[in-house]
Parts: structure tokens; C-alpha cells; sequence
């Protein structure tokens, strides 16, 4: 058994936190008990702040929102642009791609291999391609 198997989930959680360079103060160690259980899913910050309220936590929307980038920007998350100003959170960062379903406004993931891209444009100069994330919008053939 290892020390982190010996440790409480709270306390596995805020050294999950310390390990990506966040601080883990009590909000976001409530937030990443939420989102980093293992499970992939998909979350709007509206979403995760009524899931928040659903399990009698109390955090602001605004810490809510600001949670989810600095978990974006530590690599705990992905953020999926779904398009203009509205993205969703991808709790799984490994690389791949999504269905999206505006209707019920759903992520589907799609495997990274699923997806082949038979030619990209040249990166302009001075620049190199990072990574290609592909959205494919869907919707129900009974609509």
C-alpha cells in the first residue's frame, strides 16, 4: 500500500491540486472531487455550479468559472471550443476529438484515431501546428 493509498480522497485531491501548481483551497478541492473522480464528462461551468449546489457546497458561479481555467490551464482539464464564446470542459485530456449535439447541447467523444485528416496547411512561418482539435456538430435526424 502506498502513502497516497492511505490517504483520505480530500487529501488525495488538494495533493492532485499541489502536484499540477495549484493551491488547494477548499473550493477547488471541492471542485476537483467533482470533476477528477476518474469518470470523463463533459461540463459547462453552469452545469458544475448546479451540481455544486445539488451536493449543498456553496461556491460562486464566478469561483466556479475561474476554477475550471486554472484546472484548463494546469492540464487537469480540457476546454472545448464549441463555438464563438461557448466551450464546454473535458475532463478527459487525453487527445481526441467530439460529436457535438447543440439540441441537448451534448459532447460525444470520438476517438483521436476515428479521425483521419489526410492533409493540414503549412503553420505560417515561424509557427508549428500544436495539436488539431476536430468538433463535428451533429444533430437528430428527427429534428
Amino acid at each position: 500500500m502506498t502513502q497516497t493509498d492511505r490517504m483520505t480522497p480530500t487529501a488525495q485531491f488538494a495533493e492532485k491540486l499541489r502536484f499540477a501548481g495549484l493551491r488547494p483551497t477548499r473550493q477547488r478541492v471541492a471542485i476537483a472531487a467533482l470533476l477528477l473522480d476518474g469518470r470523463h464528462r463533459h461540463v459547462t461551468a453552469d452545469s458544475l455550479t448546479e451540481e455544486i449546489t445539488t451536493a449543498g457546497l456553496h461556491v460562486s458561479g464566478g469561483t466556479v468559472y475561474n476554477t475550471l481555467n486554472q484546472f484548463t490551464e494546469a492540464g487537469l482539464l480540457r476546454r472545448v471550443m464549441v463555438h464563438n464564446d461557448y466551450s464546454l470542459f473535458d475532463t478527459n485530456t487525453d487527445h481526441h476529438h467530439h460529436f457535438y449535439e447543440a439540441e441537448n447541447d451534448q459532447l460525444v467523444d470520438i476517438p483521436h484515431d476515428d479521425v483521419i485528416l489526410a492533409q493540414l496547411p503549412a503553420a505560417p512561418d515561424g509557427h508549428e501546428i500544436k495539436v488539431v482539435d476536430v468538433v463535428i456538430h451533429i444533430q437528430s435526424k428527427n429534428s
